[in-house]
């Protein structure tokens, strides 16, 4: 069932309402996730992962906080966090991902505040 515009809305201000307080990701991020998709009406399971593995390009490992294939790349951070960092780490991840295509948007969150990539994460 599509949701209408209106109550898209109704359950963003409810879900923002919510986690207006929360800000720890080790204990919250899934719920957060898996909340944050249930505002438009989508399973998290049926378009997204959590802790996507990855082999970096200097043969260390990573995980991806949340992982959209060739949708959304998601490195979340605790309040009070740099999110500097959390962008570099994403960047790190999206440049060693072989299955994105088309384009993938970063995301990079601390609880608290949201800060969006608008646009693709670009190799350098």
């Amino acid at each position: 069932m599509r949701l209408s515009w209106n109550e898209i809305r109704a359950r963003a201000a409810t879900f923002a309402s919510e986690w207006a307080n929360e800000g720890y990701e080790k204990g919250d991020t899934q719920t957060f996730y898996n909340e944050f998709f249930e505002i438009f009406g989508v399973r998290r399971r049926s378009v997204a992962r959590f802790e996507k593995h990855v082999q970096k390009l200097d043969n260390s490992a990573g995980f991806i906080d949340l992982f959209w294939p060739g949708v959304l790349l998601v490195e979340q951070k605790s309040t009070g966090r740099d999110l500097v960092k959390a962008y570099g780490q994403a960047g790190d991840y999206f440049d060693s991902l072989k299955e994105v295509g088309g384009g993938a948007f970063g995301l990079r969150v601390r609880s608290q505040r949201t800060s969006h990539t608008r646009g693709k994460l670009k190799s350098a």
